[in-house]
């Protein structure tokens, strides 16, 4: 699920009707939704299928926030399942427990879940027309200029992995929503 239509997208820019734009805003927005998925997670839910190895009582899950155990199986066979009923699941740091307390044996684990949101917080809309509005601005380079200012989308700052690419205000509204750092 994209965190914006492409009609939404031309409103956003004042674009005229038709399909001039059509391809180009189809990326852009693929591509918004891909880096705001990368600070804060899945956006809408999905299933992931992903292998876990647990120490002590915890097991951490990749891809936050989760919403439900589907399955929880050991990768080598001959293992016993888990019971999802009998675990807990922390959906926005990806923590899970067993319920009696016990710390996990036999894996490694083959996980089965529903990572994304339910509905969409109004912040993250809100960072995704902000992101699409700074780079259709700044798609041609300097040459295209910016009048009237633009301190709304200026970019103090480099965000690692994406240089200038994000705006501060736009880094700002994600940051409510920012996965919890992975530990190995």
């Amino acid at each position: 699920m994209a965190l914006l239509t492409l009609d939404e997208a031309k409103s956003i820019l004042s674009l005229p009707s038709g399909t001039q734009y059509d391809d180009e805003l189809t990326v852009y927005i693929e591509a918004l939704t891909e880096v705001i998925e990368a600070f804060v997670g899945p956006i809408d839910s999905r299933e992931v299928v992903e292998q876990a190895d647990a120490r002590g009582q915890i097991l951490v899950l990749l891809q936050t926030p989760a919403l439900s155990l589907t399955t929880f199986a050991p990768v080598i066979t001959g293992g016993s399942a888990v019971n999802v009923a009998d675990l807990h699941l922390d959906g926005t740091s990806g923590a899970v427990g067993r319920l009696d307390g016990a710390a996990w044996s036999g894996g490694p684990w083959t996980v089965t879940y529903q990572a994304g949101r339910s509905t969409v917080p109004a912040s993250l809309t809100v960072a995704a027309r902000l992101l699409l509005q700074h780079w259709w601005r700044t798609r041609y380079g300097a040459a295209r200029g910016n009048p009237g200012g633009g301190e709304d989308f200026d970019v103090n700052e480099p965000v690692p992995g994406y240089g200038y690419a994000i705006p501060n205000r736009v880094m700002q509204l994600l940051e409510p929503y920012r996965r919890p750092p992975v530990v190995a």
